[in-house]
């Protein structure tokens, strides 16, 4: 039976997935059999000189699956989840690296504990660079605190458990509780899953999650550039999800108007010290006026 299932949905990533599947061996602490590896094409062009290349690389133990739609990045992954043998998932996007031996200490946790359901690692910009995106706080908290919350942990690798949750581009979670309560929802095609995940897993199981400071994986996110179309998905998401809750969509609303008002302060200090790149200045006063519009709107409705 092998130990661990890694899932990586791909769609057109030639560039990534190779270098991502050789840092999975580079990094393999535990014997290359006891690792599944499952690919996921999203209905790229051309799959199969890709599946080609990645049975050359890794070997005939490969699992590699076409999916029969492009249904988005958490469709993709219920697609490998549910062809899994492994009673341990780690879900990767192909863009990650690993940088250090990767597997036997979190799959050793699982075995020692058996209520543990997720286990997140620090995420890297570069191998001496942190990233402050390895987890953040919730969004069904007052947006101030989580906006200070958010910064404040993660520079000092303080995870709380109970509000926050890890990065969706490279996590371990036991395979029957994520099963247990529905997987991804299908419903949203890419972004801002992770706050739901967390949220269905802690009501069903607790909050049996762990963060390790000192594992470390390569998810290059500062060259991402904030745009307002990103921020409206973001939002959009956790309209949805908000209201699977029972949450109203003013509250939701309040609280994206709280995160920027904050965001937007620190912006305007960095602004008069010289330091605050102008155009994600304009955008997030861009993404406010947005904001307000789309307050006034579910105003007018209720």
């Amino acid at each position: 039976m092998k130990q661990v299932s890694v899932i990586i949905v791909t769609y057109n990533s030639e560039k990534d997935i190779y270098d991502c599947v050789d840092s999975i061996q580079t990094h393999a602490d535990i014997p290359k059999d006891d690792i599944e590896l499952i690919i996921v094409d999203n209905c790229s062009r051309e799959p199969e000189p890709m599946f080609s290349r990645l049975r050359q690389q890794w070997g005939e133990d490969i699992v590699l699956i076409e999916n029969t739609q492009n249904g988005g990045y958490g469709q993709g992954n219920n697609v490998g989840i549910r062809r899994a043998t492994a009673p341990v998932i780690l879900i990767m996007n192909p863009d990650v690296r690993l940088l250090e031996p990767f597997f036997r200490k979190p799959l050793g946790a699982f075995m020692a504990d058996k209520e543990l359901i997720m286990y997140g690692m620090k995420m890297m910009n570069a191998p001496t660079s942190a990233s402050t995106n390895s987890f953040w706080c919730t969004t069904m908290m007052n947006g101030y605190l989580r906006t200070l919350l958010t910064g404040l942990c993660t520079r000092m690798d303080w995870y709380l458990p109970r509000w926050m949750y890890f990065s969706g581009s490279c996590f371990f979670v036991r395979k029957s509780m994520f099963e247990a309560v529905g997987l991804f929802d299908e419903e949203v095609f890419m972004y801002g899953e992770e706050d739901d995940i967390h949220y269905r897993l802690a009501k069903r199981f607790g909050y049996h999650f762990r963060f390790d400071k000192h594992l470390h994986y390569l998810h290059p996110m500062e060259h991402r550039q904030l745009t307002v179309d990103y921020e409206k998905k973001l939002l959009e998401v956790d309209l949805y999800h908000h209201q699977k809750k029972g949450l109203s969509p003013l509250a939701t609303l309040r609280t994206y108007l709280q995160i920027n008002t904050t965001l937007l302060a620190r912006a305007y200090i960095r602004k008069m010290l010289g330091r605050q790149n102008e155009a994600d200045f304009a955008k997030l006063k861009g993404f406010r006026n947005e904001l307000k519009k789309m307050y006034k709107e579910y105003s007018t409705k209720s």
